[in-house]
Order: C-alpha cells, then structure tokens, then sequence
C-alpha cells in the first residue's frame, strides 16, 4: 500500500460494531468487551433508534452537540447555538435518578440549512470554558447505530479504551496494509474506499434529504397552493360577475324608469294646449262617471231595500222585474253618459230607480 495514504482519511456511512472499533476500518475480530457487547445488540436487533419517544423533531434539521460542561443549562445552550440560526427545539439530555446533564444535547433548527451552518462552524468551540463537539444526528440517520452504553457510538478518550473510529471526530486512517476485502464482505462491513479518501482538513458533509420526497413535497405544496389560487380567483371571478349582473339590471331598470317617466314629461311638455285639454277633460270624465255610478247603485239599493220590507211575496216579483229594467236603466244611463251626455244618463237612471 502506497505511503502517501498517512495524511488521508475516510468517515463510516454506516455504523458496523467491528469496523468502528478498528483504526483502519479493516479489523474482522472484536478487540474489547464493548465490541462484542455493541455487536450483540446489531446483531439480536435488541437496539431500536426510532423506539424513544423523547426523540422529537426532524433528523435532517438536528445537530449533535457533546462535551458540553454539565454546568451548563438550557438557557445558555439555546444562546450560545443561536448564532447560527433560529433553534426550533433543545433537549439537554439529563440524568433519570438525579437530573443532572449528562454532557450532551440535540439541537434542532428551523430549517435544513441552519443546522449545516451550526455543524460546520460550531463544532470546536467553547461554551462554559469547554470545547464542544458537533455532529448530525447519527442516531437516527445513520444506518445500524448503536450508542455509547450499549458498547458502540463514536470518538471517546484514550483513557477510556473504548475508542471508536469513524466518526468526525476520529476518522478511519487509511490503511497501509492490503484490505482483506473476502472477509469485510463476508461480516458485512463495507471495505475502505480506495481512491476517494479525504484530507484531515476536509470537513465530511452530514446526510442529505432524499431528493425524490423533497420534489415531491415542493410538487405537492405547489400544486396545493395552485389549486388554491385557482379555486379564489375562480369564486372572485364569479363573485365579480355576479354583482356586475345585479348592478347592471337595477341600472337598466333605473334607466328605464327614469327614461319613461322623463319620455311621458317630455310628451305632456311638448304637447300642444289642445291635446293637454283633452287630456284633462278625459281624466275629469272618468272621475264624474265613478261618481255617477256609485251614486246610482247606493240609491237603486236604497230603495229596493225599502220597498221589499213593505211588500207582499207577489209584490216582490214585480218588484225584481222593476229592478231587472232599473239596471237595465242605470246602464243604458250610464252608456249615455259615455257617448257625452251626462243630463240625460242622470235622467234615465232618476226614472228607473223609482219603485212604485
């Protein structure tokens, strides 16, 4: 193997109990007790990451904060990761017994690109005088996890002799032996990445969101939102008609009063003396002849009544016959009045209603 692989490094896109404790990432045999402990947990499934139910929020937005001082507070994490963006959610992740920190935390930003600012430039920094660790959430977005107190995770301190390669913190060294690639193949770890390896000073991009689902969220936001605006511009648009057509009519209708009653003005107006004379007198002889008629009928009732209370059964027989050429009378009167004259209609009528 080359020598010019002693600067280079590679990161474990997925987590295998074997490989993380190697160096190199080619290691087949467990060398230490949390190993073989992590290794039993991956391989009887007794490790579920998505099982807690204090886990919240979205994985792709959260970062992974550690070494944190167990001085610290809520307050004073949610101010110092501010800096990089509008913390959504935090979690100090506390002892169950005695409430104290347990020197990490989850931070989780309003959106994809906050967190990718936080776990760029946070990462080595200090808050409470000690210098802080950030990584993505491997927990849930790395593939076969397995964390700290089951014998797995990642990074550690030499003094604790369950170091664990692979991570940001201790990346996997590139090997400078030949890669047993039969037997990585065989226990299933994914063998060194030859030829793709990265410097120390190269940063390692945490995972991204599928693409496929972003597209299709953007597609079905947008074509919800669409579909929105098409419904209210449709209901405006109708809406808008609507009152168009009810204002037009009652414009027409108003027009068409006003005009009318304007033309019927106009025409009186413009109407020569004569023709206003006639007018007046044809509304003064419909009036007369109501009068008349009214007049005509109470009298004729008047004295038919009269004349039945002192009658005999015989008598008012010819009493009906009488009546029968009264009205006959008070029309034929009421005829003469209309063909112009009134004297001789009020005469008729006068004779007629009289009841012997």
């Amino acid at each position: 193997m080359s020598r010019s692989n002693v600067n280079l490094v590679f990161y474990a896109d997925s987590y295998h109990p074997i490989q993380v404790g190697s160096i190199d990432g080619t290691d087949i045999v467990p060398h230490d007790n949390g190993v073989y402990r992590a290794l039993l947990c991956s391989s009887a499934g007794l490790y579920d990451p998505f099982g807690d139910p204090k886990v919240i929020g979205d994985p792709y937005c959260t970062v992974f904060v550690g070494r944190l001082s167990h001085s610290t507070t809520e307050h004073t994490l949610r101010k110092a990761m501010s800096k990089y963006g509008r913390v959504k959610n935090l979690r100090l992740v506390r002892d169950i017994v005695t409430g104290a920190s347990r020197g990490y935390a989850f931070v989780e930003y309003e959106t994809e690109r906050e967190m990718r600012r936080a776990y760029k430039d946070a990462h080595h920094t200090f808050i409470d005088d000690s210098e802080i660790i950030v990584d993505y959430n491997r927990q849930q977005l790395m593939p076969g996890w397995i964390p700290r107190r089951l014998g797995g995770g990642l990074g550690g301190r030499k003094e604790s002799g369950q170091l664990r390669f692979g991570g940001r913190e201790r990346p996997f060294r590139a090997p400078l032996q030949s890669i047993p690639f039969d037997d990585l193949k065989r226990l299933g770890i994914p063998p060194p990445p030859e030829g793709s390896y990265m410097s120390r000073f190269q940063v390692p991009s945490p995972p991204r969101r599928n693409r496929s689902s972003i597209d299709r969220e953007e597609s079905s936001h947008v074509r919800s939102s669409i579909d929105k605006e098409e419904r209210s511009h449709r209901s405006s648009s109708l809406e808008r008609e609507e009152r168009y057509n009810t204002r037009s009519s009652r414009d027409k209708e108003e027009r068409y009063g006003k005009s009318h009653s304007e033309e019927r003005k106009e025409r009186y107006r413009k109407g020569s003396p004569v023709d206003r004379e006639d007018h007046h007198y044809e509304r003064s002889s419909l009036d007369r002849e109501n009068t008349i008629r009214k007049e005509a009928l109470l009298t004729g009732k008047k004295l038919f009544t009269k004349q039945m209370r002192k009658s005999t059964p015989t008598e008012v027989l010819g009493i009906g016959k009488k009546a029968l050429t009264s009205a006959t009378g008070i029309i034929v009167g009421l005829t003469d009045t209309k063909r112009g004259d009134p004297l001789l209609g009020i005469t008729l009528i006068a004779n007629f209603s009289q009841v012997d």
